[in-house]
């Protein structure tokens, strides 16, 4: 059993980390070292890497978990707006990152990729309850150090999955709350077994009404995982997966009925979504949802070759599908690619009312694998991955209002299938060449082939698409680490190809192009036993951004446009104190610029059908709060604790125009949780605890879209509101054993 523990000290070493020669606060002792974290992720930055970073633990992602996705567990850490479809965090949900649309962030799970392939992100409704088996999260802001999958174009975010207790336990948590939320979790381990073997298992279940109308979700999970240690080697097989099943809430509320108090206050929870009209009468369509199935394998094997040499390998697995039901009110049947018919008073019927399908089935493998030297002066990593994505998406009718005859039952109305070959290669060094001063470089090649074939959902449409990418994207920064000083000078360079939609939603001849960032990064941190204080400074520099242009294609997706010039810069600045042992403050804000140079804005003029442009010069990026701030108080006396958080976001413009009549205003919320544990001789503990979400009923909006246009001689607009749900409780019970 020894030699195992000092086999994972061996390979746990910090990236930064390099012997006696580095300072001693770097370097971990047997007695801290986890056997699972043997399994090294690449995406992760170590103390002394030069790369802007905050890490979310596994204690306090529990203490904050009440079945709310991890956007909201997240959103303390510096430069993080966050987002919920349904008002409750539960169910549809995504953050940003210093203004960064989410699908420029990259998300790996032990090291492997959880961004789609295609459209860039990752769908938090897929991953219900997760927290409750990750053991930490580091968020890198800025390019970050090189990783797997999508491009880390702004952010990445690398989650490393539970360590296994080397003694058996289990718990049972059960949360309910407000808005009919409900969530079960039952987990269990079985310890070190015979010295070699260690199984883990959790089954969740979600489920809530949501804030908004119909806004219901009902979500299942599991995670499983199986460990087998030797001296030299850790072979881990786990599978984690969901089920969802969410009414959608997709649209917003319009501005025109968004009220904050007084008559028609109610309107805050309107959802337009499934909305038709028969006989006169509004009507909301009942299974007007989304609905989708994903699991997940990975096979993980690390292995020691010698005192300075450890290879891991990674081979993953992940197929999911699913549909998304609509009923569409008047209905183009050309749009479906049906043909006319006579109606009863001798016309030709172009349009009825109809419920279609969408869907998606999709396969994504490969492999990870990564060689970790290290010496007294030198950390070295060499790191490979290729991974493969195949996704058929399809639509389907499968019902009409009307006496019409559909082809077939299920008719299907168009096919094509999406291929994305992603392959990359990195060599990451970090030398110490004078004492607590280090040098860091970091050089990745990333090779994409991507195309899609078939017909598109759009009537007699085509789409061929064949593209491939080859991108260099170096890294190197400076260190300096000593005592309770840090600080670091980096700079860094990242590409993006284009995802799906930008080509599928891009008009005749318009296909977009790939993004370059070179992101500059300096900061400094100061830490004691008692206080902590810390200042970061950064400036992103964007070629061909793909920015939000506003309009939304018919499920409410964000649509971009290639933009030449275009910068995000700004000041994160962190600090804490220990006031006294059962008294500490955390706080940070972010202060940016995010802007547009020489943007001109292009808007349809519905008379002609053409396109009218404005010249605006410098403008704000869409979705960019230039200030962002964050507190906690955290008290605690013998078993009881009390926390009380606060999140500021500035104003956001939802297109680019810097128009405050096209803006989501800025809001100041506040959430206080109180605890108690109890330690009965029976059981390890029984935990209870109660948290108000929005404590001083804060009428907010997190999220909005909008679509401008001339009519008339007029400006008008259609949008929508993400309203976010007034003061709502969630209570907690877990038993520990």
């Amino acid at each position: 059993m020894k030699r195992v523990f000092l086999f994972a000290a061996a390979l746990l070493l910090p990236a930064a980390a390099y012997g006696d020669e580095w300072p001693a606060d770097s370097v971990k002792t047997v007695k801290d070292v986890s056997l699972d974290e043997v399994v090294i992720t690449a995406a992760k930055a170590a103390k002394g890497t030069p790369v802007a970073y905050s890490e979310v633990s596994k204690d306090e992602l529990s203490r904050r978990n009440d079945g709310q996705g991890i956007p909201y567990l997240i959103l303390q850490t510096p430069a993080i707006s966050m987002t919920s479809d349904a008002g409750t965090g539960i169910g549809y949900s995504g953050f940003r990152i210093r203004g960064t649309d989410a699908n420029r962030i990259n998300i790996t799970v032990n090291g492997v990729p959880l961004n789609d392939s295609e459209s860039h992100g990752v769908f938090w409704v897929n991953m219900p309850d997760f927290a409750s088996s990750v053991e930490n999260i580091q968020i890198q802001r800025g390019v970050g150090t090189s990783t797997n999958g999508a491009a880390a174009f702004g952010a990445t975010v690398a989650m490393q999955t539970e360590n296994p207790s080397m003694k058996p336990g289990a718990e049972y948590a059960l949360s309910t709350g407000s808005f009919g939320t409900v969530k079960h979790t039952a987990k269990g381990g079985t310890g070190l077994l015979y010295n070699h073997f260690a199984f883990d298992a959790r089954y969740s279940n979600v489920g809530s009404d949501g804030f908004i109308d119909r806004a219901s979700a009902r979500m299942s999970s599991y995670f499983v995982s199986a460990a087998w240690y030797e001296d030299n080697m850790l072979i881990k097989f786990q599978t984690f997966g969901s089920s969802e099943k969410t009414y959608q809430a997709w649209n917003g509320v319009p501005s025109a009925m968004l009220k904050l108090s007084g008559e028609g206050a109610e309107n805050r929870t309107f959802n337009p979504c499934g909305m038709y009209e028969e006989n006169g009468e509004v009507k909301f369509y009942d299974n007007q949802t989304d609905n989708y199935w994903q699991e997940h394998y990975h096979l993980m094997v690390s292995r020691r070759t010698g005192d300075a040499w450890n290879m891991n390998l990674t081979l993953h697995y992940t197929p999911g599908n699913g549909y998304y039901e609509d009923y569409k009110a008047g209905a183009k049947l050309a749009a479906y690619k049906l043909a006319a018919f006579a109606n009863p008073e001798g016309g030709e019927t172009t349009r009825t009312d109809l419920v279609r399908r969408k869907w998606l089935d999709s396969h994504f493998y490969g492999a990870v694998y990564s060689a970790n030297y290290r010496s007294r002066k030198l950390q070295a990593t060499v790191g490979t991955a290729i991974n493969n994505f195949v996704c058929d998406h399809f639509g389907r009718v499968i019902w009409t209002k009307s006496a019409y005859s559909l082809p077939a039952p299920d008719y299907e109305y168009y096919r094509n299938k999406g291929e994305k070959l992603d392959y990359s290669a990195c060599v990451k060094v970090n030398w110490l060449f004078r004492p607590n001063l280090s040098g860091y470089a970091d050089l990745q090649y990333r090779g994409i082939d991507y195309k899609i074939n078939g017909s598109d959902d759009k009537a007699g449409d085509q789409v061929h698409i064949a593209k491939n990418w080859h991108f260099f994207n170096p890294k190197a920064g400076l260190n300096y680490l000593k005592n309770e000083h840090d600080a670091f000078v980096s700079c860094a360079v990242a590409h993006r190809e284009p995802n799906r939609d930008n080509f599928t939603e891009a008009g005749v001849n318009q296909y977009p192009v790939h993004e370059t960032l070179v992101d500059y990064e300096a900061g400094y941190s100061f830490r004691q036993k008692s206080f902590y204080a810390g200042v970061n400074l950064y400036y992103m520099d964007y070629d061909n951004q793909l920015i939000l242009s506003g309009k939304i294609s018919e499920i409410g997706e964000a649509l971009t446009t290639n933009i030449k010039d275009s910068y995000r810069m700004g000041m994160e600045v962190s600090g804490g104190v220990s006031v006294a042992r059962w008294l500490t403050w955390n706080g940070n804000v972010s202060f940016s610029r995010n802007k547009i140079k020489n943007f001109t804005e292009f808007v349809d003029d519905w008379d002609t059908g053409e396109q009218i442009s404005h010249y605006i010069g410098t403008a704000t990026i869409a979705y960019s709060p230039d200030i962002i701030a964050n507190s906690s108080v955290d008290f605690y006396y013998k078993n009881f604790s009390a926390s009380f958080n606060s999140h500021y976001a500035g104003r956001q413009y939802m297109d680019n125009t810097s128009c405050k009549d096209r803006s989501i205003d800025p809001y100041f919320v506040n959430s206080l949780r109180l605890g108690y544990v109890f330690k009965p001789k029976f059981m390890k503990e029984i935990v209870l605890d109660v948290t108000l979400n929005n404590l001083f009923n804060e009428a907010y909006e997190t999220n909005a879209w909008v679509y401008s246009y001339m009519e008339g001689g007029v400006r008008k607009k259609d949008d929508g509101y993400f309203t976010q749900a007034g003061i709502h409780a969630m209570g907690r019970i877990a038993f520990r054993f």
